[in-house]
């Protein structure tokens, strides 16, 4: 799963690589939690938005808006199929935009856990597949997205057996694009990333907590 994440680029460095409008509100993150904002891009085929959208996607169909603290993740096996995300696979996809993301690795004791920060070997952001929603049964609208996952690379194997799918930049406006609806040429792009692009490094347990919001946690230390 992908269950944190990090955004830690000014917003006029994240526009000049995604080339998007942008006229939310943005603050650099080191640890974003679930029911939190995150910055996703869609497109409607010509030109690119981003805005701030609610982590945790709640099918347009739900009675309650607490589905969506089960929703941050989709699967990507079989999505085009699943009621809570089929709909969006089809229309809503979106770009959900990061630097890094942490998982957590179970040590010998089978308590401890260390968690790890998984990056781009340049420390460029990257560009997570998305699915996103409206729904419109409270007294606001909420539109919220979550995070498609996939099988591991050999990165992310020894820690967690998901990770995000993480798409390349040439499958951007094919992945946003409301028109475009070939399904087996959009499943096809849920795979691993290349293991060889990537690195990871083990963090501080402060990161274990949401509340915890500070530089800090992206230093790398020794891990155990």
């Amino acid at each position: 799963m992908c269950g944190r994440f990090t955004l830690t680029d000014n917003i006029l460095q994240l526009q000049a690589q995604f080339e998007f409008e942008f006229y939310d509100e943005y603050l650099p993150r080191y640890n974003i939690a679930p029911s939190q904002k995150v910055l996703a891009i869609g497109s409607n085929g010509e030109r690119r938005k981003g805005s701030m959208l609610r982590w945790g996607l709640i099918p347009f169909w739900a009675s309650d808006e607490k589905i969506g603290y089960k929703m941050i993740n989709a699967r990507s096996e079989g999505i085009e199929e699943k009621p809570s995300f089929k709909h969006a696979f089809k229309k809503r996809r979106c770009l959900v935009i990061a630097d890094g993301f942490y998982e957590w690795k179970k040590l010998d004791d089978g308590k401890t856990k260390q968690p790890y920060r998984f990056v781009m070997k340049d420390r460029k952001p990257f560009a997570m597949a998305g699915l996103y929603e409206i729904w419109k049964k409270g007294t606001e609208p909420i539109v919220s997205c979550t995070v498609i996952t996939t099988t591991p690379n050999k990165v992310t194997e020894d820690v967690h057996d998901r990770m995000p799918v993480i798409l390349h930049e040439n499958a951007y406006d094919t992945w946003m694009n409301p028109k475009f609806e070939d399904t087996e040429h959009l499943k096809s792009l849920l795979v691993p990333y290349p293991a060889d692009e990537m690195e990871k490094y083990a963090v501080t347990s402060l990161v274990n907590s949401p509340k915890n919001e500070m530089a800090e946690l992206l230093s790398p230390i020794n891990s155990l």
